[in-house]
């Protein structure tokens, strides 16, 4: 009787061992899936260092906090390099797509225009929006029109029927720097001039 016990002890002694180590193989084989690229990795938290190329990216899924090692960092992040680690470091805005530093965006999500680094959803006064490159772009703001000039054709002011008169608008030097869609600063018409010159002179003075 006592030996059957024994046995009975043994065999369930047995398939716990065999059930225990069929869980360790799984658990090492799921660690290994979410450990690709890491120096030291986490059963639960996944990669905690990687090697010195990767950037190692952290996000959270409730209380829980996961680590994984990448080539390069997803949207919504940035590179930093260290010393001891390379981390994804998360965009501060939630409209930027992708980012420069922490708060300085190179590229905003859809339905968002980029100006100096920030998003927004409506370019700021004194910009206009470029649909094609999802940017706001400064635009020129001219001074007042000059006066007509004298009404003149081939440098002539007189001597002839019809001359042409024009008038200029300057901007401001930066706005011309930076390359701004400026509206027109020149226009012209046409003018009737004095088909006589007094005094027998054909020629501006």
């Amino acid at each position: 009787m006592q030996w059957i016990i024994f046995m009975l002890l043994l065999f369930i002694s047995s398939m716990e061992m065999l059930t225990q180590n069929r869980w360790k193989k799984q658990a090492s084989a799921g660690l290994l899936e979410n450990c690709t690229g890491c120096v030291l990795c986490s059963e639960d938290n996944g990669c905690i260092t990687c090697h010195h190329r990767l950037f190692l990216l952290i996000w959270r899924d409730g209380i829980r906090q996961y680590g994984m090692c990448v080539h390069t960092c997803p949207p919504g992040y940035f590179g930093v390099r260290g010393l001891e680690v390379n981390r994804c470091t998360k965009c501060r805005s939630p409209s930027c797509e992708s980012c420069f530093s922490r708060d300085f965006c190179m590229k905003c999500k859809d339905k968002f225009y980029l100006y100096k680094g920030q998003c927004f959803r409506q370019c700021p006064p004194g910009t206009a929006a470029q649909p094609g490159t999802r940017e706001c772009q400064e635009t020129c703001e001219p001074g007042p029109w000059s006066e007509w000039s004298a009404c003149t054709h081939e440098s002539r002011t007189c001597g002839c029927k019809w001359g042409v008169e024009t008038r200029v608008r300057e901007v401001a030097e930066a706005a011309r720097e930076e390359g701004t869609a400026c509206p027109s600063l020149l226009e012209t018409r046409r003018c009737r001039m004095k088909k006589h010159c007094p005094g027998g002179e054909h020629r501006a003075a």
